[in-house]
């Protein structure tokens, strides 16, 4: 599991170029919780590239920023089985609450305990487990949300 902020960054950056195209920021990533998962933020700077028609982050960019999010929650408690397994987004739903203005930030969390996850394809399934995740205002104030339900597609050998 990695909580190094640096670290996650240069890889979800270096795996998701996309993401670096955008300007999305590592803010933080937490201990894992009760759950055994950390929760990570990220940032989308203020910026008139990612804005829509009025002033606002474009919905792309907020979808963006917490499909980001969320791959980070999945690198950061998966990534050591990516010899095993290779993440996948299965689908998403986004729900945008009311206009963000400004820098808005992410924060992603798994859906589920990771112990049950491991379980599921140590016995050769495939998981799936949603990561859940608000975007709002930097003051605090959720504007969106946004589940991933993600996979762990084991390799074949």
């Amino acid at each position: 599991m990695s909580t190094d902020v640096p670290r996650l960054a240069a890889e979800m950056l270096g795996s998701v170029p996309f993401a670096q195209t955008l300007g999305i920021e590592f803010v933080e990533v937490t201990a894992p919780d009760s759950s055994g998962a950390p929760r990570v933020v990220v940032r989308l700077p203020d910026s008139s590239a990612t804005r829509n028609h009025v002033g606002g982050p474009h919905a792309g960019a907020l979808f963006t920023l917490g499909e980001t999010a969320s791959g980070a929650v999945v690198l950061a408690v998966f990534g050591q089985l990516f010899d095993r397994a290779v993440p996948l987004a299965v689908r998403a739903e986004i729900g945008y609450r009311r206009l963000a203005m400004g820098a808005v930030r992410a924060t992603a969390r798994l859906g589920r305990p990771v112990g049950e996850v491991l379980s599921e394809l140590d016995a050769g399934l495939r998981p799936e487990f949603p990561v859940l995740v608000e975007i709002g205002t930097e003051d605090g104030e959720t504007t969106t949300e946004l589940t991933v339900l993600w996979t762990l597609k084991p390799l074949s050998r």
